[in-house]
């Protein structure tokens, strides 16, 4: 009962926070959408690379405590998927794998702020690998507030084909992976939210359209803000550990919004060749488009700022360095009209396998 009230009690509280914007207010920032922060571990003894150590936790956490209000995932997706206005200072925070280390050093911190979280979870992994969360200790966590979601039954790579197999008798597999997964949790904890985390961010058109039909939300692990424009099969997330985790930098990236994108000209993610088929474009909405400063947009590929070229309501870019084999991805951004030092944020993902069809971990 105790978080039950809990729970009613904070959505009163972001009730009365949205309810508080004024028309004008309203009208300015419904389009602008919010962050969402991505974890892994928060531990010092595990690969830097995806890791905040608890005191960087910390450090995040009170300083969201001090600028932001933090939302359940859910109420950030009806947002977007609805376009319901949310303060301009609206966050989410997500994990993905399912480690022990997130109840043990992530879980205190949160539930002592009464922040709400996400994490996306491997069930056939829970209560067996050692580094992961138990069921009994996941029931714990959701009894405290915490949603759990789908990251695949076993973390694969899901751009990968067993041999001999074509696209159909792919996808066909993958999904039943998904679909296990999601019975599994919903086992456990009495809940489906059928929210997808691809592994290692990983996927395609043809994934992306399968996740749409059968009424999922699909999220990554490019950066960016989601919004109303954004592709509700693969929404990003801004990565908040390893290199990312200095919060100087962090700063800029949790005050971002959604770049109002409507249309690319190059749909999916998963590549053949180290070369783009030719210029990368991208359009807006064209009254959103207005809030931002569309001749001061840039675009970054492995730490190089690339030429843009940019005509009315779309911008346009071409790599200067060829594809590497695995995960890559530009950012796009361009600053606020009428806010100073906040921007637009949009990012792109690709993907490549090797010669012989796979993705490095």
């Amino acid at each position: 009962m105790q978080s039950i009230m809990r729970a009613f009690g904070f959505s009163m509280l972001i009730w009365g926070v949205t309810a508080a914007f004024s028309a004008v207010q309203a009208k300015e920032l419904k389009n602008v959408g919010a962050v969402i922060l991505l974890y892994h571990h928060v531990a010092t003894n595990t690969p830097r690379s995806t890791s905040v150590t608890p005191q960087e936790f910390a450090e995040h956490l009170a300083f969201i405590k001090a600028n932001y209000i933090v939302f359940p995932l859910k109420d950030i997706v009806e947002a977007a998927r609805h376009n319901r206005p949310l303060p301009d200072n609206a966050l989410a925070i997500t994990f993905d794998d399912g480690y022990d280390n997130i109840y043990e050093n992530a879980h205190p911190l949160l539930k002592e702020y009464g922040f709400p979280y996400t994490v996306f979870i491997n069930p056939s992994v829970i209560g067996v690998q050692s580094n992961q969360l138990t069921w009994d200790t996941v029931k714990i966590m959701h009894k405290d507030g915490v949603t759990f979601a789908n990251h695949t039954l076993d973390h694969l790579h899901m751009l990968e084909k067993h041999a001999g197999e074509n696209n159909n008798q792919w996808l066909t597999r993958i999904w039943q992976n998904v679909e296990e997964a999601e019975k599994q949790i919903t086992g456990h904890i009495g809940e489906s939210l059928k929210y997808l985390a691809y592994p290692f961010g990983e996927y395609n058109e043809m994934l992306a359209n399968k996740v749409k039909e059968q009424g999922y939300i699909g999220f990554g692990q490019h950066s960016g803000a989601v919004g109303p424009f954004s592709d509700l099969a693969a929404i990003p997330r801004f990565p908040a550990a390893g290199p990312y985790a200095k919060l100087s930098t962090l700063k800029t990236k949790m005050a971002s919004f959604a770049m109002p994108v409507v249309s690319v000209s190059l749909s999916n993610p998963e590549l053949t060749g180290a070369e783009l088929p030719g210029p990368f474009t991208v359009t807006l909405d064209e009254n959103v488009a207005k809030q931002l400063r569309l001749n001061q947009v840039t675009c970054y590929y492995q730490g190089d700022a690339l030429p843009v070229e940019t005509d009315a309501n779309r911008f346009s870019f071409e790599l200067s360095k060829a594809l590497p084999v695995g995960r890559s991805r530009v950012n796009c951004t361009a600053p606020s009209n009428s806010m100073p030092g906040r921007y637009f944020w949009y990012s792109t993902p690709f993907f490549r396998a090797d010669k012989n069809g796979n993705f490095p971990d």
